[in-house]
């Protein structure tokens, strides 16, 4: 069973200044998939959020790893190797005539976040690799004849693009569980609080040591156990969820009225929308867990996305989605 883990916001924040996770303004739906994966990793396959630079995806990543976690995410780099990924032998040693194994990031990652930005540039095989070892929880390396014993590991999978950049082959989106689309906050009341907010941060870790804990620092800090054991619970609580025939025929009929191509988007609907029931509390997922998940569950599975890897859930597609669903 997992604890809390030990963060002291103050001295950690002084080192690497990252904004509490209980402290950032609106990005509602990446909030929403990060907490989801986290209740059900191994049903989803991992989150992508897809947004332009600047709109607070690594902020919220980084952020949310540091409640969970205690620490930051384990990250990939873009030009990582599957050496690097999956583990390889020791260079140095083999030029000893010596074999010795170097587990790779995947390991690393293991019981925490690996985080993949601008996963849209990283090569399709490694890509494949990380979300086969993130679907079956199970890390199998063959190398030079000599295959290792199969690793477990379990790891919260999150992606990050710009879709301006390039996007990901429909199969390597269909892989993802939960996709967000992410877009410059226009309200400028939400523009205000954003800055406001940041602005309170930087006073927050400016604060010199002598002065004794930031109240803005510690407040964040009990917020963010609050939620970290709310998530705790929702994870506890979510093999017991019950998901009745009706809201199994219904997430087949909205994979199907929005074109979800193949059989998965069925299936991460229904694990979705019962995470998110274990996050309310709820014993039996209902429509209006349907409702809230159906957008990260589906979008990225449409046809749309195999012309634009920016595909908006439209106000048509919510007007359709509250049609299908009405009241409970």
């Amino acid at each position: 069973m997992e604890t809390q883990p030990s963060i002291d916001m103050q001295d950690t924040a002084s080192i690497i200044p990252i904004l509490p996770y209980s402290r950032i303004v609106g990005q509602e739906q990446i909030k929403l998939a990060l907490e989801i994966a986290y209740v059900a990793p191994q049903r989803l396959g991992g989150v992508l959020i897809s947004g332009q630079r600047g709109t607070g995806k690594s902020t919220a990543v980084r952020a949310f790893a540091r409640m969970v976690y205690g620490r930051l995410p384990v990250t990939l780099p873009i030009n990582a190797t599957e050496d690097r990924v999956v583990g390889g032998w020791k260079i140095d040693a083999l030029m000893r005539s010596e074999s010795t194994w170097q587990p790779g990031l995947l390991v690393e990652a293991n019981d925490r976040l690996l985080y993949v930005d601008e996963v849209n540039l990283l090569d399709d095989h490694i890509v494949n690799i990380i979300l086969d070892v993130t679907s079956t929880g199970v890390l199998v390396v063959q190398r030079d004849g000599q295959n290792q014993q199969p690793e477990k590991v379990a790891f919260t999978l999150v992606g990050t693009m710009n879709p301006e950049e390039g996007g990901l082959r429909p199969q390597l989106l269909d892989r993802f569980g939960l996709m967000v689309s992410v877009a410059a906050e226009t309200d400028v009341e939400k523009r205000l609080a954003i800055l406001q907010n940041v602005l309170a941060f930087d006073q927050a870790i400016a604060t010199p040591e002598q002065a004794g804990p930031s109240d803005w620092l510690e407040q964040a800090k009990q917020q963010d156990q609050e939620t970290f054991k709310k998530l705790q619970q929702a994870k506890k609580k979510f093999n017991s969820v019950e998901v009745s025939p009706k809201i199994l025929e219904l997430c087949i009929k909205l994979s199907g009225e929005f074109q979800a191509e193949g059989n998965r988007g069925d299936y991460v609907l229904a694990m979705a929308a019962k995470a998110y029931a274990a996050l309310e509390g709820a014993s039996q997922v209902t429509r209006s867990h349907l409702k809230t998940v159906a957008p990260l569950a589906l979008q990225h599975r449409r046809p749309q996305m195999a012309q634009s890897s920016q595909e908006i859930w439209s106000d048509q597609d919510r007007e359709t989605l509250e049609q299908l669903l009405g009241s409970e």
